[in-house]
């Protein structure tokens, strides 16, 4: 489903010149749940824009379902990120003068979804995360737990094929982060939909079908995980 080709990606900081990924070749499967460790700094956060279209390669390809994402144009990649991969993030990133559901429904609003089939999926993905109850709530009156669901329900309204999530537990207490790790884990099909979730967080990481470690932006190691049971190299 996703592919990186001996991919490379290099910034400008001042006058110096910043690799933050060195030539990674992966592939991801649909129904699989990847996770990615690594240090501040080891580019594993880039990785992931990389696979979701947020980002191009420098050089190597970035491939989704057969195509090349390098060639597409912006409203290609953008129409791409918004019905084929949901997205979670560490901040939620949601906009405060919207209801929960409004916030879930935004992919669909956008892609000129009718405003009652969007509000009626969106309350559906709601449903499915355990938040249905909550549509007509603000972020605000919502604690950091379920604001990071209704992350998920966004994630998911368009029925993507994956969903990438960048440290989706780095603002949540123990328990919390559990529930939320439990729900992703949830996610993947067999077959169709794959999950990629990016965590500096060994027990986080435990909830995948696989690890990736990736340290100065190489693959250090890329191992199946018995769920529960990672062992760490």
């Amino acid at each position: 489903m996703i592919e990186l080709l001996n991919v490379t990606k290099s910034y400008e900081q001042g006058r110096r010149n910043v690799t933050a990924v060195a030539g990674v070749t992966l592939t991801v499967a649909g129904g699989e749940y990847v996770s990615i460790m690594g240090p501040s700094g080891s580019g594993k956060s880039t990785l992931m824009h990389l696979m979701g279209a947020l980002d191009t390669p420098t050089t190597g390809r970035a491939v989704f379902q057969g195509r090349d994402m390098q060639t597409m144009s912006d409203r290609e990649r953008s129409l791409l990120r918004r019905t084929k991969i949901g997205f979670v993030f560490q901040s939620f990133n949601l906009l405060p003068t919207l209801t929960a559901a409004e916030n879930v429904a935004l992919p669909l609003l956008l892609d000129r979804v009718s405003r009652r089939i969007a509000v009626a999926k969106a309350l559906a993905s709601l449903e499915r995360v355990g938040l249905a109850h909550r549509g007509e709530h603000y972020p605000e009156e919502m604690s950091g737990g379920e604001m990071q669901r209704v992350a998920v329900a966004r994630a998911l309204v368009a029925d993507p094929d994956a969903v990438l999530c960048d440290e989706p537990t780095g603002n949540l207490d123990t328990k919390t982060s559990r529930e939320i790790l439990e729900l992703l884990a949830s996610l993947p099909e067999p077959g169709r939909r794959a999950v990629v979730m990016v965590t500096h967080d060994p027990n986080a990481a435990k909830f995948g079908t696989r690890l990736v470690q990736i340290r100065d932006g190489l693959i250090e190691v890329d191992q199946p995980v018995r769920r529960g049971q990672l062992q760490m190299a």
